[in-house]
């Protein structure tokens, strides 16, 4: 059952994590896609949401179904946009959405350049099953992403958190970590996986994204995540940012409410303040709106 939040919305309040699929005729997945696709969760379906929600801006992220092809997410940060496609696209007439894409360390720089005018403003490493690009990349991803102030966005077992500490400390851009950090067995505060990823936060070069708070839950109340992400919200409020996750790919159905994933934002927070800042200023400068 989808529902209106309860929590008041800010104008430009930011959906910093969701994807867009389909039409199949149009935008063909990639042969390592993992998993269906979800084709009925395009743009349309995802404005109804945008509009139920009372959201500003938009950051498409780039669905691993479509490998190293932007073509869907950066054709939705278009029509978020008002443009008619992102190959029309430049600087000027970006508006309220921005992209985080797949590229590599051989991406070229026109196609960089390419991307980083058509709204792109991350590149995300998903490093589960078959990455596109491995833990020994990243490096050199950094480095050719840095440049256009891009971040990467990470994705993996936060239970590597300690283990991956040094070399996420060491990136030449910034980084922003999925998901609570998207522990994958049960953790505390305390817990040293979680204190690793506070020691990251408190670097001033890494962010997190306040989303998908069932994914990893064991309670139905997700009090798990909400204790883990209440700790390190109010560590670096300064760089945190929030997400739908909609369509929420990997969930069986019934799927997450999105409103109830934005109130659970509320009960996170410390204060009305800093959920504000999560909401409007942190996504601002961190995808430069």
């Amino acid at each position: 059952m989808s529902s209106t939040p309860q929590t008041e919305i800010p104008a430009l309040a930011t959906d910093c994590h969701m994807h867009v699929y389909g039409p199949a005729e149009r935008y063909p997945v990639a042969p390592s896609n993992p998993s269906p696709v979800p084709f009925e969760h395009d743009l349309a379906a995802y404005q109804a949401v945008k509009a139920r929600l009372g959201l500003g801006r938009t950051v498409v992220v780039q669905p691993s179904a479509y490998g190293l092809d932007n073509s869907a997410t950066l054709d939705a940060v278009a029509a978020l946009s008002g443009r008619l496609s992102h190959a029309a696209g430049d600087d000027q007439a970006l508006g309220a959405a921005r992209a985080v894409v797949a590229v590599t360390p051989e991406t070229s720089d026109a196609e960089l350049q390419r991307l980083h005018a058509a709204g792109a403003r991350g590149a995300r490493a998903v490093l589960l099953k078959h990455p596109l690009v491995a833990w020994e990349d990243l490096a050199r991803l950094g480095a050719r992403v840095a440049p256009l102030g891009w971040h990467i966005q990470m994705q993996f077992d936060g239970m590597q958190m300690a283990a991956r500490e040094a070399l996420i400390r060491a990136l030449p851009c910034q980084v922003v970590i999925d998901h609570i950090g998207r522990f994958h067995e049960p953790v505390t505060p305390d817990s040293a996986p979680v204190l690793a990823l506070r020691r990251l936060l408190e670097t001033g070069r890494v962010w997190m994204k306040a989303s998908s708070p069932y994914g990893v839950s064991r309670t139905a109340d997700w009090s798990d995540t909400s204790a883990i992400a209440r700790a390190l919200i109010a560590a670096a409020p300064e760089r945190v940012v929030w997400g739908s996750n909609w369509p929420h790919p990997n969930e069986a159905p019934p799927k997450p409410d999105e409103a109830r994933v934005l109130d659970w934002l509320a009960s996170v927070c410390p204060s009305e303040a800093v959920r504000q800042a999560v909401l409007v200023a942190n996504p601002a400068r961190l995808y430069d709106f």
